[in-house]
């Protein structure tokens, strides 16, 4: 498969999954956290609607390597994507991606405690399995009965520099 391809379907993954962990590091390792992300495959980035009371914005002031998994365990797909991170203070950016979801957390985007979380993605490793669990449950079953081996299709990973 192309590159380009392989680039089209990790932000098609990064679309349809939307919530992933975030892992930032900390003094004593990593810490990760769910986020839901609003994806800017044009401009090449990935923008989140943070909490700036919360520990993010000083791990990433002091380290901007981060890293994103999104799971779409409907296609077996498991995505890992590396980038750098930026936390800003900026109500027309959120409210620019702001989500009714958001109002879980916050009175609105010009909440003082809201900030935007943005991240270059700069890797990404892509696992795809077979697609299809009905089919995978289906070749486990009729190995079991044959005594031969499952036909679970294509799997292949694939690393990008994005």
């Amino acid at each position: 498969m192309s590159r380009q391809h392989d680039i089209s379907r990790i932000w098609d993954i990064i679309d349809k999954v939307g919530t992933c962990m975030l892992s930032t590091r900390f003094a004593w390792g990593l810490h990760a956290r769910p986020l839901e992300a609003r994806p800017d495959r044009k401009a090449g980035l990935i923008w989140f609607v943070t909490d700036l009371r919360s520990d993010k914005e000083h791990e990433i002031a002091a380290e901007q390597e981060v890293c994103l998994v999104f799971i779409d365990a409907a296609d077996q797909a498991y995505l890992s994507v590396c980038g750098r991170a930026v936390m800003r203070r900026d109500h027309a950016k959120a409210a620019q991606i702001w989500q009714l979801t958001d109002r879980a957390w916050w009175s609105g985007p010009d909440d003082p405690n809201v900030g935007v979380l943005c991240v270059r993605p700069l890797l990404a490793e892509l696992w795809d399995g077979p697609s299809s669990t009905v089919a995978t449950a289906f070749e486990f079953a009729k190995a079991a009965v044959t005594g031969g081996e499952p036909d679970l299709g294509e799997n292949r990973k694939v690393t990008v520099e994005m």
